[in-house]
């Protein structure tokens, strides 16, 4: 033991052992290359040493690859829209909502002339230009019935996740709960999209169909080409979206409260008709600018001429206003509830 242990420490300090040829301390054999050097090699800077890496790092994906924030947004979108528009509850709901227009059609062609005095000659206009159908047809349908389909949808969208008990899966993917609620929430404005197209398409070919068509005289008595009258329609379904998204904003907010999506979807609609109810009270005057269902009717601003964009712009403020606080309420409670379910 006298003999190795000087030889020990020599080799420790980097001096050359004692007997001029290589001697090897007791337990340790030499390796002249380890896998790790074998695959990385010497670094050039480091010469007669062995450089000590790890293995390369893997490329970091970039937006460009297809995992960005954005690219991420809209594939957690398509997966939510597929859901959505497949949902037989959903599609029943689009089939009836478009198949008013056509029954309102065929009733106002067999008794045009009886129901010739309806409300602000519109009922006048249909029977002498299929044109006007699609107004008959988002008057009666916006009050109630489309609220109605919204509600379902929208209020359904975090609280049915609760209810099912995915709600926590999806929150375990790294996509965030702003994400997923702002995907949820264009989702829904997306299907009260589809819900006004839908309605207002098939009014239009019904009114084609039973109907003259030519050019459209406006309540104003301006009488315009065919083809600026599809382009206002187009501006009345921009109109209509908007005022619905207003509606899905409340209806989100409500969907956060609760882990019943019957009892959002009941609250919403309560909510619809609370106020419809409201609007007709003489006394009530002074909250009607306060009230969401008393602006969505003013889509009739693109029947005059010029069209009346002040009241446009007077009612797109309001639903922009409900989206911004009912978002805001929506967002304050999803991001700090605990989810359980």
């Amino acid at each position: 033991m006298s003999k190795v242990e000087p030889e020990v420490r020599d080799v420790e300090a980097g001096e050359p052992p004692r007997g001029g040829g290589p001697r090897r301390i007791p337990g340790l054999v030499p390796v002249a290359e380890s896998r790790l050097t074998a695959e990385v090699g010497p670094r050039a800077d480091l010469p007669g040493r062995i450089a000590l890496q790890g293995p390369p790092a893997l490329p970091v994906p970039t937006q460009d690859g297809g995992t960005g924030p954005v690219s991420a947004f809209l594939r957690m979108l398509g997966s939510e829209l597929s859901l959505t528009f497949r949902r037989p509850r959903n599609l029943a709901m689009l089939a009836v909502l478009a198949v008013v227009p056509v029954i309102l059609g065929v009733v106002l062609r067999l008794m045009g002339d009886d129901l010739a005095d309806g409300p602000g000659g519109l009922i006048q206009q249909v029977t002498g230009n299929g044109f006007f159908l699609s107004f008959i047809s988002l008057s009666a349908l916006v009050p109630l019935l489309m609220p109605v389909a919204v509600a379902v949808v929208a209020a359904d969208s975090v609280a049915g996740e609760a209810s099912a008990g995915t709600l926590r899966y999806l929150l375990a993917a790294p996509a965030g709960r702003t994400r997923l609620l702002a995907v949820k929430y264009v989702n829904a404005v997306l299907f009260c999209l589809a819900v006004a197209s839908a309605v207002s398409l098939a009014a239009l070919v019904t009114g084609l169909i039973l109907f003259p068509a030519g050019p459209v005289t406006l309540l104003s008595g301006v009488a315009i080409p065919l083809g600026d009258a599809l382009l206002r329609m187009l501006i009345v379904i921009g109109y209509v979206t908007a005022g619905m998204a207003a509606l899905a904003a409340v209806a989100l907010a409500l969907s956060t409260l609760t882990e019943a999506p019957i009892g959002a979807i009941a609250a919403t609609v309560v909510l619809v008709i609370s106020t419809q109810v409201l609007r007709v009270i003489p006394q009530l005057d002074v909250v009607q600018p306060y009230l969401l269902p008393n602006w969505w009717g003013d889509f009739d601003a693109v029947l005059r001429d010029p069209i009346a964009f002040d009241d446009l712009s007077s009612g797109l403020l309001a639903f922009g206003a409900y989206i911004l606080l009912f978002g805001s309420l929506a967002w304050a409670r999803f991001t700090s509830k605990d989810i359980t379910s």
